[in-house]
């Protein structure tokens, strides 16, 4: 039992960096799209992107109990240049804190810290929906960022895949049965939770490992440090090893203060979770 605790724990810890790392990867792709599966993984652009910033925000939140859209603009603020959506951005430079409707898979993105901490589904439902209303208050939207941080409890909580895919079709209504090759064949760049979050999660489902899991998502040939943070997160969970060769090449390009967070968030599972 201890052994499957500590198994549990460090698979949790390694959920933000399958985040980070599959955004750092996907940064090259996200408007240079590839549908090539053995793409080059680094090269000089590849970079930490807004995906990083406000998944390390929604985490910050959860570790010293800060206000979601507090953290997300602090955050956001400090780094106001990596991509964001103009309304996110035009929201967290301003002083208005009121939500604005969105349905766009930034609420999904954000979100893989929250599935990692939660102690139950009902718990990971609650903070994944209350992190993505903040801004993202569109059914959609919710929904998207629900469906990311179920699938990474459950697979925390060592679910199989089959479980996965039946508990976020039943519950959220995607069809993840699609097959990834068709899908591939006419996909393109998309933003919407709706659009973009079922896809990511098809691309961990057929996956074999974390590389697998991202280099699936990427060669979708769409939103690709999204669909890749997504998807790599989820795979993190599940996998629980990231390979060497792409963790510490990826954090290695995140600033320094982005990485104090995660690794004062691994102090925080180790104390929520050890205990129990």
């Amino acid at each position: 039992m201890e052994k499957e605790k500590t198994d549990r724990i460090e698979r949790a810890k390694a959920v933000v960096r399958g985040a980070i790392c599959g955004d750092v990867i996907g940064s090259r792709y996200e408007f240079h799209s590839t549908k090539y599966y053995d793409f080059v993984l680094f090269n000089w652009y590849s970079r930490f992107t807004d995906d990083t910033v406000c998944t390390i925000a929604v985490t910050d939140a959860l570790i010293s109990g800060e206000p979601f859209e507090v953290s997300l603009k602090k955050w956001c603020r400090r780094f106001p240049h990596v991509g964001y959506g103009g309304a996110f951005c035009r929201w967290f430079m301003s002083e208005n804190t009121m939500p604005y409707g969105s349905w766009g898979n930034g609420s999904a993105m954000r979100v893989s810290s929250t599935g990692a901490f939660a102690k139950s589904a009902e718990e990971a439902l609650d903070l994944s929906g209350r992190s993505a209303a903040v801004t993202h208050n569109h059914p959609e939207g919710i929904k998207g960022a629900q469906s990311v941080a179920l699938a990474i409890f459950m697979a925390l909580e060592g679910a199989s895949k089959q479980q996965i895919k039946d508990e976020l079709e039943q519950r959220f209504g995607y069809d993840l049965s699609r097959d990834y090759d068709r899908i591939k064949a006419t996909y393109d760049f998309d933003v919407s939770c709706q659009g973009s979050v079922p896809e990511a999660i098809i691309s961990f489902l057929g996956s074999t490992d974390y590389e697998s899991a991202i280099r699936r998502a990427i060669a979708l040939g769409g939103d690709a440090d999204t669909q890749a943070a997504i998807a790599g997160a989820i795979a993190a969970a599940f996998y629980g090893q990231i390979p060497d060769h792409i963790l510490l090449e990826c954090m290695n390009r995140v600033d320094s203060d982005l990485k104090s967070v995660v690794e004062r968030f691994d102090q925080v599972l180790e104390q929520r979770h050890g205990g129990e």
